[in-house]
């Protein structure tokens, strides 16, 4: 269970709301389930443990690999303890782990990651305008940049290589021919074998 077992109303709230829109969002691509509140709907193993993140990623293939690991903070949960009860564990499932925070917390997420050495493939920012809620994408780790399912595919196929040929030298130029003009050897060949006229 999260440290933060009693979050202030108007952040659970908050949370909670976010976690909608991200399901909404996600639902395109994946079978979302959703952890909001204290409820216990999709769980996720990482080792012994059996962690109940905010959204969990499904494949729509069959089979319903875990894709990926959504962890929603609040300014309050963006703390120590958190990194180490909640992140370093998602960071320990064999999927994607992203994290969304607040656009004012995003320095102390990174902090707190890099000094415990949490790895995030994805760290979200997101900020209130009126009603609508706006995300950025703050962080990508290398080799998340392609998707699980390519990385699968890829790991199950060599690439092929193109056989090195060793460079072709430009044929040399052959010097062009010259013209016919008769050099000072064979005008003089030419005298003699011309027949001398008699006197």
């Amino acid at each position: 269970m999260s440290p933060i077992l009693v979050r202030p109303v108007r952040e659970q709230l908050e949370h909670d709301r976010i976690i909608r829109l991200l399901q909404v969002k996600c639902r395109r691509r994946y079978d979302v389930g959703m952890n909001p509140g204290n409820e216990q709907n999709a769980a996720v193993t990482s080792g012994a443990f059996v962690l109940y993140p905010d959204l969990a990623l499904f494949s729509r293939e069959r089979g319903r690999r875990l894709q990926a690991v959504v962890e929603v903070e609040t300014g309050e949960s963006v703390n120590h303890l958190e990194a180490l009860a909640e992140w370093a564990h998602f960071a320990r499932v064999r999927a994607a782990f992203h994290l969304y925070v607040p656009s004012t917390m995003v320095d102390v997420a990174r902090r707190l990651c890099e000094d415990n050495r949490i790895h995030v493939n994805e760290v979200w920012s997101y900020h209130t305008v009126g009603e609508e809620v706006r995300f950025t994408l703050v962080h990508r780790a290398r080799e998340s940049a392609a998707s699980p399912a390519s990385r699968s595919r890829d790991a199950g196929s060599t690439p092929r290589r193109k056989a090195a040929t060793p460079a072709k030298r430009p044929a040399a130029k052959r010097p062009a021919a010259r013209a016919a003009k008769p050099g000072k050897r064979a005008k003089a060949a030419k005298k003699s074998a011309r027949p001398q006229k008699r006197k």
